[in-house]
């Protein structure tokens, strides 16, 4: 079982600031920029209340611990539910996952036109992804483009080991108006893998996927 929560993160960051820790503090300090410290506020505060809302716990009382590549959890108490997170925000929109006891992965971005996306995506996609985007007419190339890098970045966060993963060892789905699938991993049908992948729409012209473990 998952969960996806999108919010916004267009509001006052001001009343928010209480609810982090203070290395949370004190990395929204570096921010050079207003907007880029106001979005870090409000992601992190959103976060620690939703998963408040979910364990009964206080939102300031939460403690993460990060894995070796910064993947954060939770420090669970005894006693305390296994519950997994991950975020990732687009501008003004974030998105949350959770699963009970499971890996999940999320990743957000902006459907636009890239100078280079034939180049990323010929240096990056698996030869199979390569194949089918090159397929698509040129129209419909930006959509494709992002529908395969949130899936790739969903499963890779996951994994909890970021771009450390070499990406052309699984493949994804990316035609637009189509399923999002995972189709392989390291040669093995995805199908045999214990995981499934699921796509949404953040808001108008955003696109994002969710990869969670099943078993």
């Amino acid at each position: 079982m998952h969960e996806l929560v999108v919010h916004s993160l267009e509001v006052d960051a001001g009343p928010l600031v209480g609810l982090l820790s203070a290395d949370e503090r004190a990395r929204a300090a570096r921010f050079a920029f207003e907007r880029e410290r106001r979005r870090y506020i409000v992601a992190r505060a959103r976060l620690r209340q939703l998963l408040s809302e979910r364990l009964g716990t206080a939102p300031e009382a939460l403690q993460f611990v990060y894995q070796s590549h910064g993947k954060p959890a939770l420090a669970r108490g005894p006693g305390q539910r296994d519950l997994r997170f991950n975020l990732s925000h687009c501008g003004e929109v974030a998105a949350y996952a959770f699963a009970e006891g499971r890996a999940v992965g999320v990743d957000i971005e902006q459907v636009r036109e890239l100078p280079d996306a034939d180049d990323i995506a010929m240096r990056f996609f698996s030869r199979r992804e390569r194949g089918a985007y090159l397929r698509l007419p040129r129209r419909e190339r930006p959509q494709g483009f992002f529908n395969c890098w949130t899936r790739k970045e969903a499963f890779i966060k996951a994994l909890g080991e970021g771009l450390s993963h070499p990406l052309d060892t699984f493949d994804v789905s990316l035609a637009p108006g189509k399923p999002a699938r995972l189709l392989r991993v390291h040669g093995v049908p995805a199908s045999r893998c214990g995981w499934t992948l699921y796509s949404f729409e953040g808001a108008p012209s955003l696109v994002g996927a969710v990869a969670v473990q099943t078993q």
